[in-house]
């Protein structure tokens, strides 16, 4: 008798339907076929156990099972329950009628319980997609595939459950989560607050400009400044996600297995990697492709503590998915694409004693080595970072201070009013959403200087030596400055603030 159930295999953030196709005849035999790996050709023995625990057994036939389609590689344990619902159902043991309305995956363990998989989500929208009724799948990951609405999920903790199901038992309810109602509760009260900061005024101004406009920053100042505290801080001022942002970082995350009994993630993910990541760590990749950090901070922060200890050739590879805000894996059979559109904050310190031209400092370094130890951060992703920003360790009189600083939901709401004056700004572009991915034409439309700006940004480049580079940035983040200020046009006073952001491109900041 021949069966066709369904399950999913997920390529970057898109599932792939999968049919897997059971034919069961006279003779003795199991035959898998489909490009399954070995995580799935072992998958027999699980079933096999699982099966005879609770009562059924695979039949002593020749057993034939098509994956198809067959020229895409099969991975991981997740098939084991389609694979067992397939025997079953071939077999005459189970009703064979209903089992190809649904999308059943699942890893059994050998009493028959199920272990949690990954990638759910993109799998439940694929089945809603393609008209499926249902979606059976491990208890565990429930809540996350309920996110996908006219969709009947099933969670499970034993097969014994999905058999009474199909026997007409049912016990099994679907799950039903109010997504948007999931959504809307926001944290009002975050984790890390910028209230906590004692001092550090212009830091602040400085990640609430960063904040509203989606630049990269870096901080540079000795140990013990403030630099990781104020980094920590910077999503709780983020404008809050909205649905669509909310389900594609959800997607990323519940391809890398990171959801952990939550639906809809409504924060903006932090990631800080260690300084010792790899490169395939970093961006992603690997020979079954997985998305790297960068695309796990995707609609968040990105925070690379002590930059210039990253090996070099780990920054490098950063440079293309900053500008393209996506990244793309291609191997010999197949090329993925993962989103990484984030914000990059980055600190370090100004030389590798870590003190920078102080004389009171334990450790001091000289000129040349302070300059050998900024050089291994590469001009064109310097490029790439629009605001740098130095920070000086807070005096006494500031820590004892008993006055509660301004919090983090006070500053998120200017943010969020200067992002939505950029909303409606680039309301008719498709890839430009905010001030930092304005490209050089946009840059000479929405920032026009009047005479005075003009002369005043001339003598700045002049007298402090700046870059070429540095020009787009200043006035890239001297309108988002004016967007604060709720000033349609870039002033005197925008472009002069902007113009103090861009230390590291002063010749002589080494002094």
């Amino acid at each position: 008798m021949l069966i066709k159930v369904f399950g999913s295999a997920v390529f970057g953030v898109e599932a792939t339907t999968i049919t897997v196709e059971v034919n069961i005849d006279k003779g003795i035999g199991y035959h898998l076929v489909g490009l399954p790996d070995n995580a799935v050709k072992e998958s027999s023995y699980r079933i096999a156990a699982a099966l005879k625990n609770n009562g059924y057994q695979l039949p002593g036939k020749k057993i034939t099972i098509n994956m198809a389609p067959a020229d895409l590689r099969k991975e991981g344990s997740a098939y084991d329950l389609t694979l067992a619902i397939g025997i079953l159902a071939a077999s005459g043991q189970i009703p064979s009628e209903d089992v190809d309305k649904y999308i059943i995956m699942g890893e059994l363990s050998l009493d028959g319980s199920l272990q949690p998989i990954k990638g759910v989500l993109p799998i439940a929208i694929k089945a809603k997609e393609e008209g499926f009724k249902g979606f059976f799948l491990p208890k565990q990951n429930v809540k996350e595939a309920a996110i996908v609405s006219g969709l009947d999920v099933y969670g499970i903790e034993n097969v014994t459950e999905i058999i009474d199901f199909f026997n007409g038992n049912a016990t099994v309810q679907p799950t039903i989560i109010n997504t948007r109602e999931e959504f809307y509760k926001t944290l009002d009260f975050p984790e890390f607050d910028f209230a906590d900061v004692k001092g550090q005024e212009s830091i602040k101004r400085c990640m609430e400009i960063a904040a509203a406009g989606g630049h990269n920053i870096i901080l540079i100042g000795p140990p013990g400044a403030g630099k990781t505290m104020l980094a920590k801080r910077l999503p709780s001022i983020l404008p809050p996600m909205t649905l669509k942002e909310a389900l594609e970082t959800t997607k990323i995350h519940s391809v890398a297995g990171k959801i952990k009994d939550v639906g809809l993630m409504n924060q903006r993910p932090f990631r800080s990697p260690h300084h010792t990541i790899s490169n395939v760590a970093l961006v992603g990749g690997g020979s079954f492709p997985q998305p790297g950090e960068i695309s796990m901070a995707h609609n968040g922060v990105l925070f690379l503590d002590e930059l210039p200890e990253f090996k070099r050739e780990v920054l490098e590879v950063m440079r293309q998915p900053l500008e393209d805000r996506e990244v793309t894996i291609s191997r010999a059979k197949f090329t993925i694409t993962y989103p990484s559109s984030f914000m990059l904050v980055a600190s370090m310190n100004p030389s590798p004693g870590g003190y920078f031209n102080d004389p009171d400092a334990p450790v001091s370094s000289s000129p040349h080595e302070m300059q050998r130890y900024l050089s291994k951060i590469s001009g064109p992703l310097l490029d790439r970072i629009d605001i740098h920003i130095e920070v000086t360790p807070v005096p006494f009189e500031k820590l004892s201070d008993k006055q509660v600083a301004e919090s983090s939901v006070e500053i998120r709401k200017r943010v969020t009013q200067a992002r939505e004056i950029q909303t409606k700004r680039f309301e008719h572009l498709e890839n430009t959403h905010y001030n930092a991915q304005m490209s050089t034409k946009q840059i000479r439309e929405y920032c026009e200087l009047d005479e005075t700006s003009l002369q005043l940004l001339k003598t700045a480049m002049e007298r402090l030596n700046l870059s070429a580079r540095a020009y787009d940035r200043i006035l890239k983040v001297s309108r988002t400055i004016a967007d604060l200020d709720n000033s349609p046009n870039v002033e005197p006073q925008h472009i002069s603030e902007a113009i103090q952001y861009r230390s590291l491109d002063r010749e002589g900041w080494l002094g």
